[in-house]
This record gives C-alpha cells, sequence and structure tokens, in this order.
C-alpha cells in the first residue's frame, strides 16, 4: 500500500499553511472583539515562521533533487 501523499503535496501544504498563519497573525490585534478568547500573537507568528522554514528545506530538497536527478 502506498502513501497517498507525494513531497510535493507536503510541500505545497507546507506553503498553504506558513501564509494563512502569517496573513492571520498580522490581521489579528489583541483587543479584537469582546471576546474572552486570547490569542497570543506572538506564538502565532513564531509558528508562522516554523513552518516557512520547513517550506523553504523542503523545496531546498527538491531542487537538490532535480540537480542530482536531471
Amino acid at each position: 500500500m502506498s502513501f497517498p501523499l507525494v513531497f510535493s503535496d507536503v510541500s505545497l501544504w507546507l506553503a498553504v499553511t506558513a501564509i494563512i498563519l502569517l496573513i492571520t497573525s498580522e490581521l489579528l490585534s489583541p483587543s479584537y472583539g469582546n471576546t474572552s478568547i486570547y490569542i497570543n500573537n506572538k506564538r502565532l507568528r513564531n509558528a508562522a515562521v516554523v513552518v516557512s522554514i520547513l517550506f523553504l528545506v523542503t523545496l531546498a530538497i527538491r531542487i537538490i533533487n532535480m540537480v542530482i536527478n536531471p
């Protein structure tokens, strides 16, 4: 049985997730709304940076793989 996701699918998923997290961290303000839910912007931004770095790593692996196996 093969794994249904290929490496490019994971890379695309990481890219979309990073963009969503970065946009969300920039648009949120701590005083928005009157809800009791508090979202830590610094933690959200750090998560976005980590996911972005993971995307760049997958991109580098794909580029290296294309150079080695043309």
